[in-house]
């Protein structure tokens, strides 16, 4: 994989996508439609799919694509795949919060090594650049010209008074017990991969989620958690979380930054 086109491939198509979500989130009104699995869509689901998907299988047509809104690739057995959630935080996405993100991946024999998560009403856009080292853009971007960068790295944690984030949409008492075996100095909420960017910058230590979540929710704040020092292990064994499990489901799961001392499940 040429890391230099694919940094530069997944944030253009990021910002595209981007673009067309804010486009219909300004609308008066959206349909809003269930899935088989309950879960909402929307057409900017659909469209920043449409969006990214085309531009990933014309810049890299070999690499196997899944995608949440494409079911048929839902069945693909692979360790090496790119992975896109296209409108992740549908839920804050018809709220109209904003805490919403475009995430694309790319794994590596289980492992997501390169990402980018943008969040367009909020205007930050982080991602993985050549090397894998973790950046943060700053605003305006510029669709075909990577602007001022600035590296991110994960906090120096302090364990009698840890910054906690947590879901917005599904928070639950598990959650709120688990949590509860920390010094918490601060626990703030957000949606969608913004968790991850939060312990990737060091705005947050610890991102706990025991609920369900599927890689192309993971993959890419992950990516971008790993390339500023951080970790994500699984909640019950803390081992590292994987990719290209069957079915895509993800276990529950911890991200932090190391000197994090986590606690048992």
């Amino acid at each position: 994989m040429d890391y230099a086109a694919l940094t530069r491939v997944m944030r253009k198509l990021a910002l595209d996508a981007g673009d067309k979500i804010m486009e219909i989130y300004a609308a008066d009104d959206f349909d809003v439609r269930a899935k088989g699995d309950d879960s909402p869509v929307t057409a900017a689901d659909e469209a920043a799919d449409a969006i990214i998907s085309a531009g990933l299988r014309d810049a890299f047509p070999t690499v196997p694509l899944v995608a949440e809104e494409q079911a048929a690739s839902h069945e693909l057995t692979a360790k090496t795949f790119l992975i896109v959630d296209p409108l992740d935080g549908t839920k804050e996405f018809i709220k109209r919060r904003g805490d919403f993100t475009v995430n694309i991946a790319y794994v590596v024999e289980g492992e997501a090594v390169r990402g980018v998560v943008y969040a367009p009403a909020k205007e930050r856009l982080f991602y993985t650049d050549q090397n894998g080292q973790s950046v943060e853009e700053v605003g305006p971007f510029a669709k075909d010209e990577i602007g001022q960068t600035q590296p991110i790295s994960v906090s120096h944690p302090d364990n009698e008074a840890l910054l906690v984030v947590a879901s917005k949409s599904h928070r639950d008492e598990a959650t709120d017990d688990y949590i509860s075996k920390y010094a918490a100095a601060n626990m703030k909420s957000a949606g969608s991969s913004l968790k991850f960017c939060l312990v990737a910058t060091g705005e947050a230590d610890i991102y706990p989620r025991l609920g369900r979540t599927m890689e192309w929710d993971t993959a890419a704040g992950h990516a971008v958690l790993h390339g500023a020092g951080g970790k994500v292990v699984r909640f019950d064994d803390h081992t590292p979380l994987t990719y290209g499990k069957a079915g895509f489901e993800n276990p529950f799961f911890i991200a932090f930054a190391p000197g994090v001392n986590l606690e048992k499940a």
